[in-house]
Parts: C-alpha cells; structure tokens; sequence
C-alpha cells in the first residue's frame, strides 16, 4: 500500500529534499511545515550535511568528559590528595553543572542563535579537558572540571533545538546519530582511556588531557557552519503567531501525531495566545522532566554499579568491564532505531513500557542470578537504557518550534538532571546498610516503574504551545 505524506512525516522522512529553512516560522514536530510568507530563504547546501556531522562529533564529546574519569579515579585521588567526600561529590557533580548550566541555554539561544552557542560549549569542553592535566590541586581539577561541564550541559539542552531547526522533517534519524554519538562517547572513552594511558606512559594526566584532541575535532564543523549568515540567526521567541491569526498556531502547526490536530487546538485564551508558553505550568513539561530525570538515575546507577554487582556475584573484574561496555554500548546500534520508531508513534507510551520491560526483567535476573545470566541482564539493561534516546525525540515532538524545543528542553534536563542526582546515592547507602544488593535492586525496580508511569504521561500527543 503506498505511504502517505503523513506516513513519510512520521517516518521522520523529509517531505521536501531541499535544506530546510533554519528559520522564524514554526514547523510541526514531524516536519509539516508551510513557510508564511516572510519565511528566510533556504540556507546554504552545504551547511545541511555540516551540520549533521557537527551533531555525530559534538554528541561524541559529551560524555568523554565524566565517562574518561571513572577509570583512573583512584590515581587521580593518590595524586592530587583527594578525600573520599571530595571523590563522591564528583560523581554527583555532572547531574548538578547540567542543571544549572543547561538552564542558561535557551536565553543564550535566543541572544546569539544555537549554532554558536553549541560552539562555545565545544570550546568550553575543550578548554576544561585541556586544563584539568595541570590541575595542581583538588580546586584547580573541579574547576576545569566544572568549565567542561558547562559546556557540556548547555550542548545537551541545544542538540534538540538543532534538530527541530535545521531538520523539521527527519527528527527520528538525526535524533538517532547524535543519540549514537553520546553512546559511542560514552562506551569509547570507558573502554578506551586505561589502554591510552598505558600507551602514553601512563600517567592519568596524558590519559584524561587526551580526550581534548575530540573537543577540537568538534569545534571544527561548527566553527566552519557559523560562516552562513543564517546559522548565527538568534532563535525566535517560543511563541510566534500566524500573522493576521492571534492566539492560532503558526502555519503548518502539526502535533506530534502529525496529523494536525493540536495545530488547531490553540485558541485566544491558549498560552501562545499572549505570545509565551508558560512551561512550569505545562504537565507534559514537568511529566517529561520526571521521565528525563528518572532514566537519567537509571543509567547512572547502572554506569556506577552494575560491575560491582556482577563482581559481588563472583564474575571476574574484565568481564565485568566487558559486560558493562556491552550495557552502554547498545545505545550504539538502538540508537538509529528506537528514535525513528519513537517518532512515527502517535503515542510513545507503548514504547516506554517495552523498553521498561526489558529493564525489569534485567534486574530480576540480577536478583535471581546475577552471575549465571550476567550477559543476558547486561544486554536487557543496556536495551532499556534507550529510553534516553525516546526522552530526546519526545523533547522534540512536544513543541511546534525550534524556541519552544530550547525552552522544554532546558527544562526538561535541568528538571530531570537534578532528579537524578540522588539515586546512584542512595544505591550505595542501601547497600551499605543492608550489606547485599536485593534491598538496592528493589529500589532501582520502583524507579523504573515511576519512570514508567511518568513517561507514559509525557508520550501523549500533546504540545506545551496549548498549556497542557
């Protein structure tokens, strides 16, 4: 049977070859989109392809910084004569800089456009890896730290706005390469930085300095981008309005069902009838920011404690780092699936709970037996970590406008980043105190199963443009 248009859009398909438009008026969040006729012209070819090879470089900085540092924690300790409390804050440290940090974006977005601020959050990452080698002191080394986290958080809060700008009608394939790109990132630099640092001489100081060769491969595309006009545009404020329609969405204005239906459910009285969106009073933005947090605490328990687990059940050390690398690498191939799925669902909901599925199952077999299935949980672990994934594109989904996107987007992650901080802690306090892992593991299913529920809530198709 053949495919309608709005099969394409759904498909996250472009309905139009052409580059689109990084421009003022709205596009729906599967790519219908009908340029008034104030639309800019399009921008350059060439920035197109640039841009998506600066969304694949930059997403694969994004966690070198934090996942790079894990492994030679302890020689950085000895040396830099760090106390354990200072060593704890450090784990909780990226979920707090993204928070703050990433909140500022969308007002820096709307100064200068996103294009460059995605390239003073590269430079700023960049910078931080290149200064923490000389870091003389535990101040020195959190403060270089901190810089290349605020780089990172105001990325993470824009690579959505990217997306929804410059690729209206392909959300679910480009949210899929820069969901591969963090993957890729992540696994790479885990697995990666002991070997470097051997081959280097081995010293933690080379190992981590390292990583900032990456911060300037991905300055490269975006510096190189910013030499269209276009691309240094400020982003629009999060509510234009049809010309000559007050309160009515802009043209095109599609739900993410792609159908049109909440392009017409925008009225005088709706929150883009006064030209805002009032997002600390939308339930799909603070359900969305419960689901972010809530999967954002999952995979920092698993990165954090998965291998102790399998160690405690008698799994030698390597193969728990190889199973561990296993977990965080099935965002690698998932990653350009699970968001095109995610994105032709009118409803997400069903999704969630499949990929929750997989997680539930995952941690009773660590209940069960942990070491005899060790392989078998660490790929079901891995599959429902690909709701970070589903949590970018529904960041997407859930707005008409590349504006409104940065500003649920900075909500959403600074919301869930500051939701996700105390779980990996309180796994360790349980844990201590019940002195096995079945307490722990009850409290990371009752995680899943809240994040179940709140992502259910934030997959319906709805956008924060009508107040709900």
């Amino acid at each position: 049977m053949p495919m309608t248009e709005d099969d394409l859009q759904r498909d996250g398909l472009p309905d139009d070859p052409r580059p689109a438009a990084p421009a003022t008026p709205q596009t729906g969040s599967h790519g219908g989109s009908a340029a008034p006729a104030s639309a800019p012209a399009a921008v350059p070819r060439w920035v197109v392809p640039l841009l998506a090879a600066g969304l694949l470089v930059a997403a694969l900085n994004l966690r070198p910084a934090i996942a790079a540092l894990g492994p030679l924690l302890k020689e950085v300790r000895s040396d830099l004569g760090m106390s354990g409390a200072v060593a704890g804050l450090l784990t909780s440290v990226p979920g707090l800089c993204f928070a703050v940090f990433g909140s500022l974006a969308p007002r820096l977005a709307r100064r200068r456009g996103p294009a460059p601020v995605v390239l003073a959050g590269m430079v700023a990452i960049t910078a931080g890896l290149a200064l923490r080698p000389f870091a003389g002191g535990t101040v020195s080394f959190l403060a270089a730290s901190a810089l290349a986290l605020a780089g990172i958080a105001v990325s993470n809060v824009l690579m959505p706005v990217v997306v929804k700008r410059w690729f209206p009608g392909r959300i679910g394939s480009m949210t899929g390469l820069y969901s591969m790109g963090l993957a890729l990132g992540t696994a790479g630099a885990a697995a990666v930085t002991v070997p470097l640092t051997g081959a280097l001489g081995g010293s933690w100081r080379v190992g981590l300095g390292a990583w900032a060769l990456l911060g300037v491969l991905a300055i490269i595309p975006w510096a190189v981008v910013l030499k269209d006009p276009g691309s240094r545009r400020p982003a629009p404020s999060p509510a234009v309005r049809e010309p000559g329609r007050p309160g009515a969405p802009a043209a095109g204005g599609r739900s993410g069902s792609g159908d049109g239906t909440a392009g017409r459910r925008g009225g005088a009285g709706s929150p883009e009838g006064d030209g805002r969106i009032r997002i600390r009073t939308s339930r799909t933005a603070w359900a969305l920011g419960g689901f972010f947090g809530l999967q954002a605490s999952a995979a920092y328990i698993v990165l954090g404690w998965l291998p102790q687990i399998f160690r405690d059940a008698g799994v030698p050390a390597s193969s728990a780092g190889l199973m561990l690398a296993v977990t965080m690498g099935m965002g690698v191939p998932l990653a350009f699936v699970v968001p095109r799925v995610a994105a032709r669902m009118r409803h997400q909901g069903p999704l969630i709970a499949a990929l929750a599925l997989c997680g539930l199952t995952g941690y009773a077999g660590l209940w069960f037996a942990p070491g005899a299935g060790a392989w078998l949980w660490a790929l079901l672990l891995g599959i429902a970590n690909c709701a970070f994934p589903v949590a970018l594109t529904m960041i997407s989904l859930r707005s008409r406008s590349s504006a409104g996107v940065a500003q649920l987007s900075a909500f959403a992650q600074s919301t869930g980043y500051l939701l996700s901080i105390p779980g990996p802690l309180l796994v360790g306090v349980l844990h201590d105190v019940s002195g096995g892992w079945r307490v722990p593991l009850l409290l990371m299913m009752a995680l899943l199963l809240a994040q179940t529920a709140v992502g259910v809530l934030a997959g319906r198709d709805r956008v924060i443009e009508d107040g709900r």
